[in-house]
């Protein structure tokens, strides 16, 4: 599947459903990783059954736009699952990320939050998103970064800064080329996910 994804020869229409294949796998695995506790619950047989349930709730945050695909592979894993959003863009004149909105739920500081975007290229992006959501008290540990592709000088800059969130992601790459483009990669995600332009390959 990730070849396929990764092929510039790919049309849209097979990329789509080839990333929402991956970005479901994905969503499965991060929820692996939060905390269950025991319960005992009473099958149709009358007998008992030891499982287990979820500790605590949780919530997606996209990173917009192309943390937007990641959305609907979430609410087809979490019914009713609450969905948060944060825009991030570089500034011009800094170059550094800078936020232009935010939007969570009220009670996001009591959840899980998984944020969710398809790359992580440099880390900028993802650490300003991590940023707001501890400003907004969500604890560090509570935080599940779920993407596609990623490349070591991005999970290097991201764990460094944040040594307690946990990256979930479907490869890791070479690293990054002179324009900080993910090599091999896979182009631009939201470009070749929405098809408003062909995007870098």
């Amino acid at each position: 599947m990730m070849g396929i994804i990764r092929d510039k020869n790919t049309n849209r229409e097979n990329f789509v459903f080839y990333a929402d294949r991956i970005i479901r796998l994905l969503v499965e695995e991060g929820l692996n990783h939060l905390p269950v506790v025991e319960t005992t619950i009473l099958t149709p047989t009358g007998q008992e059954y030891q499982g287990v349930e979820f500790q605590g709730r949780i919530c997606g945050v996209s990173i917009i736009r192309a943390g937007e695909s990641m959305e609907q592979g979430l609410r087809d894993v979490c019914r009713s699952v609450r969905i948060g959003k944060i825009l991030i863009q570089r500034d011009e004149e800094t170059a550094l990320p800078k936020l232009y909105y935010s939007k969570f739920p009220p009670d996001i500081a009591t959840r899980y939050c998984l944020l969710l975007d398809p790359a992580l290229a440099t880390g900028g992006s993802a650490m300003k998103a991590i940023e707001v959501l501890i400003d907004h008290g969500v604890p560090e540990e509570r935080i599940l970064f779920v993407n596609l592709i990623c490349c070591p000088e991005g999970i290097t800059a991201v764990t460094d800064k944040f040594p307690a969130i946990k990256v979930v992601t479907a490869e890791i790459d070479g690293g990054l080329n002179e324009k900080k483009y993910i090599v091999p990669g896979l182009g631009d995600f939201g470009c070749r996910y929405y098809g408003t332009d062909k995007g870098h390959v």
